[in-house]
């Protein structure tokens, strides 16, 4: 016997049993690249001064969990605490209680939540296709496209969908309503986007299941009809949809949806209202350039790509786009791809799943802002849609070889078979070292502290201290110092008017103050926000520091004057007092003691 006649059942035999070896050491294997891949990122993380780029807004507020005294009376941390999800926020305070860091938790948890993704994963394609190699493969393939973009490594809301999702998805495909309800609570209370999707699904399941079951009707009158004309009694068989969803279980998770939805939309935000199209489109922070890029020119680019647009920032592998967009057109060639026989009525919610995302990023652009961001709808969902349909496409093609390579069967060893055999191992090493050869993978986006004496200097200060800085740097000293900044191009999210237009008004007073010559105005500053200290990055004060930096020139006009003056040779009150009033000096950073600068 060859090894091709070994192969398709190694690799491509639908399973019966859903616990046989070869289904487990298949998702063993896949937790493995899981683990690995997750590993890998963590190994970013392991100096002391590090932390997650989003994960400086999202979680740098939760060490209030160890110190209530942290953060008193301010805004950003106020804030961003008043946006996180029930949830969330409280899985974090769960950990807290027992001593454990938010931000420590906040690098571990994405390897938990890789490993809950790729279970779910594997389990939501066979219960498509029974043939664990497919699962194998999805699940290694969402796993590589999950870790060239920094949405599971971040920790932040968004890092849940993954799981939540596809768990969703598994327990609805197995027709286990509790576990379903289970899912679609929990979305709610980390990621309230994913329940709107799952909704949208659970309503075109129950359309797609009211429409086959009148047209199945119909057929059985034909053919009860046709029966009777011939004189014969049988009746005609009504084809089984294999996954007829009752009207109860879509209720019920509809009800589920509407009751953790609900908190959400009577909620009155303290830093509310929510920004509308208007007066986004008036500020330049959603433009080309801004902090928060919205609206383009280039309508080709609006409606594909960035936060408007419907495909991930990062694109998938071309591998996995090319063999998933192959999917439909495979499924309709049954006679000539055996395998396709196998791929259950399930595989229908793929399709689902894509128009859910499709309705709810088409209302986000109705109701601009106030279902966030239509993009969140579309990215997710398509990167677990692409890796399941790849998977299964490409299942189907490796088996159409092995049948084609068994119809030759002399010689012993033939040219077809060497065909097969080279492009099973070929795949296999395709989707197994394909990452290594990326630039940058995984791709975490982990922030290193690059100045710990500075940390250090302001974690000794009292913990009611203000800094003011336009420096870079200052994104970091809510993480790292766990201090309060007045400002930070981090922490500029513009969504909620409540918020962003006194953020913003801070950054034109703090601009206008650290490039005034006028010293009584600096004071004025001072006194207006309670300063305590101004950090200064030295290069600062030049012309190309302002014309270079893309976040201060959307605060206009008063950047373009600032920069105007220092072309002119105005020289800034502050520079005066650098050497009076310093405290603290490191590599390019400055430290300014804001009651000497009073005095």
């Amino acid at each position: 016997m060859t090894i091709i006649s070994y192969l398709p059942k190694l690799l491509t035999t639908p399973k019966a049993k859903n616990y046989n070896f070869q289904v487990i050491f298949w998702l063993s294997l896949s937790l493995v690249f899981a683990a690995h891949y997750s590993i890998l990122g963590f190994q970013q993380s392991l100096t002391q001064y590090s932390i997650q780029d989003d994960a400086r807004q999202h979680v740098f507020w939760m060490r209030r969990f160890l110190d209530p005294e942290l953060f008193p009376n301010d805004l950003i941390a106020d804030y961003f605490q008043s946006v996180a999800p029930w949830g969330y926020t409280n899985l974090y305070h769960l950990f807290a209680t027992v001593g454990i860091d938010p931000i420590v938790l906040s690098k571990y948890l994405p390897i938990v939540l890789g490993l809950i993704t790729t279970a779910y994963c594997f389990g939501v394609c066979l219960e498509i296709l029974p043939v664990p190699v497919a699962g194998f493969m999805a699940a290694v393939m969402l796993n590589q496209n999950l870790w060239i973009e920094d949405d599971l490594v971040s920790a932040t809301p968004r890092a849940f969908i993954y799981p939540l999702l596809l768990g969703f998805l598994y327990y609805l495909l197995r027709g286990s309503l509790l576990p379903c309800l289970g899912a679609i609570a929990l979305q709610g209370l980390f990621y309230p986007q994913s329940v709107l999707i799952s909704s949208g699904v659970l309503v075109l399941r129950v359309l797609h299941w009211g429409t086959r079951s009148w047209r199945d009707a119909g057929t059985r009158r034909r053919g009860d009809a046709e029966m009777k004309r011939q004189g014969k009694n049988s009746q005609f068989p009504i084809p089984n949809s294999q996954f007829p969803i009752p009207y109860q279980f879509a209720a019920a998770g509809l009800g589920v949806a509407l009751l953790v939805l609900l908190p959400y939309a009577l909620s009155n935000s303290s830093f509310g209202p929510i920004i509308t199209v208007d007066q986004a489109k008036s500020l330049p922070e959603f433009w080309s350039g801004g902090r928060s890029t919205f609206f383009r020119d280039n309508l080709w680019l609006f409606w594909l790509g960035g936060r408007s647009g419907i495909l991930p920032d990062m694109p998938v592998t071309p591998l996995i786009l090319g063999t998933g967009l192959l999917l439909p057109i495979l499924l309709r060639y049954p006679s000539r791809l055996p395998l396709v026989k196998e791929v259950k009525y399930k595989a229908v919610i793929l399709a689902q799943l894509i128009l859910a995302s499709l309705g709810m990023f088409a209302a986000a652009h109705i109701f601009l802002f106030r279902l966030h961001l239509p993009n969140r709808y579309t990215s997710h969902s398509f990167r677990v849609t692409i890796a399941l349909a790849a998977a299964i496409a490409l299942t189907i093609i490796l088996d159409a070889i092995f049948v084609w390579a068994q119809r030759q069967i002399k010689p012993r060893f033939s040219g077809r078979q060497v065909v097969a055999v080279g492009t099973a191992v070929l795949l296999g090493m395709v989707i197994t070292l394909y990452p290594q050869t990326w630039r940058h993978f995984p791709r975490t986006q982990y922030q290193l502290g690059q100045h710990p004496e500075l940390y250090e200097f302001f974690a000794q200060q009292p913990k009611n201290i203000l800094i003011a800085s336009l420096a870079e740097e200052a994104n970091n000293l809510p993480t790292f110092a766990q201090r309060s900044i007045l400002v930070g191009s981090e922490y500029a999210i513009p969504y909620h008017t409540g918020y962003y237009n006194q953020f913003r008004q801070r950054v034109l007073d703090l601009i206008q103050a650290q490039y005034s010559p006028n010293l009584a105005e600096v004071q004025e500053f001072i006194d207006k926000y309670n300063i305590d200290f101004w950090l200064l990055d030295l290069a600062a004060f030049t012309p190309e520091y302002l014309a270079n930096n893309e976040w201060l020139q959307q605060f206009q006009p008063l950047a373009r004057e600032a920069q105007m003056r220092l072309e002119q040779g105005t020289v800034p009150a502050l520079v005066n007092l650098r050497e009076r009033c310093l405290v603290f000096q490191t590599e390019g950073l400055v430290v300014l003691a804001a009651e000497c600068v009073k005095e």
